[in-house]
């Protein structure tokens, strides 16, 4: 019999419909405006003193609010406005000082049983959300320069073990290394081991008077390569940093030559935001300095937190953070922090040749940060903002190597459980390969991310209303089926966006009115084939089987190539090109499904198996 389903159909697609709809109701639940409160220093935590502290700061200065709830490490109060919110930060900064921040932040309002059948909303983008945007740019020089001191202090350490006599190995520019040789014979050993373990260089020999100089420059290939993982290890680091310490959909990416973007949705506070962007730390082993070294091959350093003790290092480094594999924090047999460290492949041979030459001697562990520094000055009236990194480097541990070590080991002088705890989730997401400078940024009010949703949504009901009647004057009963299926249509889409986590972006809405469309244009291809296998003499029941069955291959091809191009998008693409390109990947699926599978179910329910004489299809 034509036009009918079986009952297995029906099921799948009441199961599928049901579905859709549980897991897109919690985009019916708008975040709260909210402030969250964290200590300035990953040791200090919110606790029920602040807690009360806040709630009567805010009721003294008039500033209602929806509840306050003490996290694990941070206090959430909630607002009804964002004008609440805005009046309390401002409130609470001013009082809390800076031990504390305060940032603006939305919290989810989704029922605690949508949470339990892992239903959760959309995630919103920073041009819906507001946020804070970010234009780092890696200090590629710096990446030429550390590679090159880790070549230098290899090279010395290759040319010890072969018996190799040098009087000095030097940075020679942004590319090479000169060593300085007192016999020609000598020179040409060097050269040897250069061939067999250094390809990656060319050489120059030279001679001045009675000195003979072999100057090792990189390659061109080399220096690209060196220059490309700085970028892709800096990216993997700032991830898996910002991922770590809690940030939700955040965007890191890459930006030409030598920039990184980096985008955080939700955070309203640019400090803030800069700091969880800031916590860049990094480790540099080297063995302490004997008594005559002189001062070009020693440095002196500060101790961390002890201003009058001072030690000179070696400038030679054994090994830096950027060799760690894995890092964790614990604690000693007297009960002291401590983070004990495992070393790659290479990092563990580096520091067992190190270690085995120097029992007895002292090694230091440096502990580098980065810090930004502002400075503002007027100048022909105007103030000018200037912004620059300040790299600190301080001692945390000086120890006795009592036995040569390998690729496991520890190291203490650390003032809590909390920074041991820091340094090892800095050292596990991985060091920097080179520093990174704020070039610009960038903070995108929840005021500006409401206007972009009105608009966007604005522009769907035009769109969707335009449609409905469109279908409805022009099909009458089956653009009754029609508008039904769109209604499911974006119900669908909205549930798999939010089952998969995606970002809804801005463009994203647009990708979503792009869908209505399409799926509005399968309908019509195959009420339009309906009708003119009516008019070729087909009787009702026909002229729908055939109506379905001929324009699905038409279709299918439309839908099959938008999607290619679609995903070519998402992968060529970056941020708000990959939202548009995800919501039209996923509404094309779901298009396909409402717009011949779903329509075909009502009208095979509303015409199926039966004898008709004429379809209300305009």
């Amino acid at each position: 019999m034509l036009n009918k389903y079986p009952a297995w159909k029906y099921i799948l697609i009441l199961i599928t419909l049901g579905l859709g709809t549980l897991y897109s109701l919690p985009n019916l639940y708008p975040d709260d405006f909210a402030i969250q409160i964290t200590g300035n220093q990953s040791s200090l935590v919110p606790d029920e003193s602040l807690h009360k502290k806040v709630t009567k700061l805010l009721s003294e200065s008039g500033v209602e609010t929806i509840s306050s709830v003490l996290e694990k490490k941070n206090l959430l109060v909630r607002f009804s406005s964002s004008e609440s919110q805005l009046t309390a930060k401002s409130v609470l900064q001013d009082q809390l000082g800076d031990d504390y921040i305060a940032a603006l932040n939305m919290a989810p309002t989704t029922p605690d049983w949508l949470k339990n059948l892992g239903a959760g909303p959309m995630k919103l983008g920073l041009d819906l959300r507001g946020g804070v945007h970010f234009l780092l740019e890696v200090d590629m020089e710096k990446a030429l320069s550390q590679k090159l001191k880790i070549y230098t202090s290899e090279l010395k350490s290759v040319m010890r073990d072969e018996k190799v006599r040098y009087r000095s190995a030097q940075i020679d520019g942004i590319d090479g290394i000169t060593i300085k040789f007192k016999k020609v014979e000598e020179r040409a050993k060097a050269e040897s081991l250069a061939i067999s373990k250094y390809r990656e260089f060319t050489r120059t020999s030279t001679d001045v008077e009675n000195d003979y100089f072999l100057t090792l420059r990189l390659s061109e290939a080399r220096i690209k390569e060196i220059e490309d993982y700085a970028i892709q290890q800096n990216l993997i680091t700032l991830r898996n940093r910002v991922n770590e310490l809690g940030v939700a959909e955040p965007l890191v990416q890459r930006q030409g030559r030598n920039r990184i973007v980096v985008e955080l949705p939700g955070v309203q506070d640019t400090a803030t935001a800069k700091r969880i962007i800031g916590k860049t730390a990094n480790l540099e082993f080297r063995l302490e300095a004997k008594p005559d070294a002189s001062s070009r091959s020693s440095q002196k350093f500060k101790f961390k937190n002890e201003t009058s003790r001072t030690a000179f290092l070696e400038k030679d480094i054994i090994v830096t953070g950027s060799n760690v594999s894995n890092a964790n924090a614990g604690f000693d047999e007297n009960g002291v922090a401590q983070v004990n460290i495992s070393l790659d492949g290479n990092g563990g041979k580096m520091m067992l040749d190190a270690t085995k030459r120097s029992i007895k001697r002292r090694m230091g562990v440096l502990f580098i940060e980065q810090k930004s520094v502002t400075s503002r000055k007027i100048v022909d009236g105007e103030e000018v903002v200037t912004r620059n990194n300040r790299e600190i480097r301080n001692i945390i541990n000086l120890a006795t190597i009592q036995s040569a070590f390998g690729n496991s080991f520890r190291i203490t002088g650390l003032d809590s459980s909390a920074e041991a705890s820091e340094l090892a989730l800095l050292l596990r997401a991985g060091s920097l390969a080179a520093p990174i400078y704020f070039v610009e940024e960038r903070t995108v009010g929840p005021s500006l991310g409401a206007q972009n949703i009105n608009a966007g949504l604005l522009s769907m009901q035009i769109g969707f209303g335009l449609v409905l009647i469109f279908m409805l004057v022009y099909y009458r009963v089956f653009g009754i089926v029609a508008n039904v299926a769109l209604a499911i249509n974006v119900v669908l889409l909205c549930a798999f966006m939010s089952l998969i986590s995606a970002t809804l972006t801005l463009p994203g809405i647009a990708g979503i009115v792009l869908t209505v469309g399409m799926a509005v244009d399968a309908n019509v291809l195959i009420f339009e084939r309906i009708r003119e296998e009516l008019a070729n003499g087909l009787s009702p029941q026909q002229a729908i089987h055939a109506g379905y069955s001929r324009a699905f291959v038409t279709i299918f091809d439309a839908n099959i190539t938008t999607l290619i191009a679609a995903v070519i998008l998402f992968a060529v693409g970056t941020g708000p090109v990959k939202g548009f390109a995800v919501t039209l990947s996923l509404g094309i699926i779901t298009s396909l499904f409402t717009s011949v599978v779903l329509t075909r179910a009502i009208v095979n329910l509303v015409y199926g198996g039966r004898q008709i004489n004429k379809l209300s299809i305009g």
